[in-house]
C-alpha cells in the first residue's frame, strides 16, 4: 500500500444525502483506492498470519471476507442500520462486494486473547492524544492534538471527507478509504472526537457494532461531549477504545470503552488538560484491560512478538506526564513540539511519542479546533509535519 510520495491532505470527497447516497458518493470517489487496498491485503502481515498454509491466498481472501461479514453484519445492522446502508452504497460506488467492505471495516475490531496468547487487530493503531482548554490553552479555546500511529502500509488510503446527512449535522472526518465510520472528526456544532485503540479482554455483545461507526453517527446527532459520550456508551461494542472529546463550550474528556464497560474521565479539579495513549486510567476499566505483564505471542506479527502489550502505551503516557507540566499554556506549535518528542534519549523508537517503530509508526498528525470547526492535518511523523488546514464551512 505504499505510494511513491505522500499525498498532501485535502478534502477528498463530499458525501451528501441519505445514508446510501452518502456511501455511494464515497465509493465512487474512493473507488481506485479501495480496489488497490483489496489487492494490497496480501502484504498485510497480521492478516496473512490467519491464512492456513494449505489454502491458496485467493481462496483465503474470499473466505475471510465471508467470515468477517458473517461476524459483524448482524451487529452493524442492529446497532447502526444507517451505517449499514452507507456500507452498501460504498460497495456499489466502488464496484466491490459488500463482503469486501465488511472485511475492511471489521478488521478494526478483530482482537482476541486465546489462553493468554495476545493477538492484535490486523489494522490496529497505537496513538497519543492531548486536549487542552481555558488556562492551559494559549487562546483559551479547546484543542485536541493527536498522533495517529498506524501501519505505514495503510497510509496511502488516509482521506478526509465532509458528510452532509439529509437528517443530522454536517461533519469533517478523517478516515481510511473503505471505512463507513470515522477515525476522527468535528461537526457543525463544534463537537470533536478522536479515536485511540485499547487492548481489552471482555467479550463483545452478541450483536455489536464498530466504534468508528459510533463516532460518525455521534457526530451527526450530538452537540456536546456529554451527549456524545452517553450515546456512544449506549451502543453495543465489539472492542475497546479511548476517545478524546471536546466541544464548543470548552468541555473536554476522555471516554474509556471496552465491550462491556465505559467510563468518562474529565480533567482533575482545577486543571484544563487531559491526555491518553492506549492504556486506561480508570480502575474499573483497568480490570477489563490486557494485564500489565501480558506479551504479544507468536500469533502476532514478528516485529512485536515478545514485547509487552502495554509497553509503548505506558512509556508514552509517562512521557506526557513528564513533558506537559513544562508548559504553562499550549498553542498548536507547542502541542506539535510535545507530540514530536523522541524520548529522553532523543532517539525515536517504538515507545516514543513521535513513533518511528518497527511495526507501528506515526503516520498522521492532527490538530482539531472545536470553536473554529477546523483541523490541521499532516500525513507523516509529527516531527516533520507541515500541516494543511481544512475548515467545515
Amino acid at each position: 500500500m505504499q505510494e511513491s510520495a505522500l499525498r498532501q491532505p485535502k478534502l477528498d470527497v463530499i458525501c451528501p444525502g441519505l445514508p446510501y447516497e452518502m456511501g455511494f458518493a464515497q465509493g465512487v470517489a474512493m473507488r481506485e483506492r479501495i480496489q488497490t487496498a483489496r489487492r494490497s491485503l496480501r502484504r498485510l502481515d497480521a492478516f496473512r498470519m490467519e491464512q492456513p498454509r494449505w489454502m491458496p491466498y485467493p481462496i483465503f481472501l474470499t473466505f475471510a471476507e465471508r467470515k468477517v461479514a458473517n461476524l459483524i453484519r448482524p451487529g452493524v445492522a442492529a446497532a447502526f442500520p444507517e451505517t449499514q446502508q452507507r456500507l452498501e452504497g460504498i460497495a456499489n460506488g466502488a464496484g466491490m462486494s459488500l463482503n469486501t467492505l465488511y472485511l475492511f471495516n471489521g478488521l478494526e475490531a478483530l482482537m482476541a486473547s486465546v489462553e493468554g496468547r495476545i493477538r492484535i487487530p490486523a489494522l490496529s493503531a497505537a496513538c497519543s492524544a492531548i486536549a487542552v482548554r481555558g488556562s492551559r490553552s494559549a487562546n483559551g479555546h479547546a484543542m485536541i492534538a493527536r498522533n495517529f500511529d498506524y501501519l505505514p502500509i495503510v497510509q496511502p488510503f488516509f482521506a478526509l471527507r465532509e458528510t452532509r446527512p439529509a437528517a443530522g449535522m454536517r461533519s469533517l472526518e478523517f478516515f481510511t478509504a473503505p471505512m463507513a465510520g470515522a477515525i476522527d472528526g468535528v461537526n457543525e456544532a463544534g463537537l470533536c472526537i478522536t479515536y485511540n485503540y485499547a487492548f481489552t479482554l471482555d467479550k463483545p455483545a452478541k450483536t455489536a457494532g464498530l466504534i468508528s461507526m459510533a463516532i460518525s453517527e455521534a457526530l451527526a446527532r450530538s452537540r456536546t461531549v456529554t451527549d456524545a459520550a452517553n450515546w456512544i456508551s449506549s451502543r453495543p461494542r465489539s472492542s475497546g477504545a479511548l476517545l478524546m472529546l471536546a466541544d464548543e463550550t470548552g468541555d473536554i474528556a476522555s471516554l474509556e470503552l471496552s465491550a462491556s464497560h465505559s467510563q468518562l474521565r474529565r480533567p482533575a479539579s482545577g486543571e484544563d488538560i487531559i491526555y491518553h495513549t492506549n492504556c486506561f486510567f480508570d480502575g474499573e476499566m483497568c480490570a477489563v484491560e490486557v494485564p500489565a505483564p501480558a506479551i504479544f505471542s507468536d500469533r502476532a506479527p514478528v516485529p512485536i512478538r515478545g514485547r509487552r502489550v502495554l509497553q509503548s502505551a505506558d512509556c508514552r503516557r509517562d512521557r506526557l506526564t513528564q513533558l506537559l507540566p513544562n508548559y504553562k499554556t499550549l498553542n498548536p506549535d507547542q502541542l506539535q513540539s510535545v507530540l514530536s518528542d523522541h524520548g529522553p534519549s532523543g532517539q525515536p523508537s517504538d515507545d516514543s511519542l513521535c513513533m518511528h517503530g518497527t511495526y507501528w509508526t506515526t503516520t498522521a498528525s492532527l490538530q482539531w479546533f472545536p470553536q473554529e470547526r477546523k483541523v490541521r492535518v499532516a500525513y507523516g511523523p509529527t516531527c516533520q509535519a507541515k500541516y494543511t488546514e481544512l475548515q467545515l464551512n
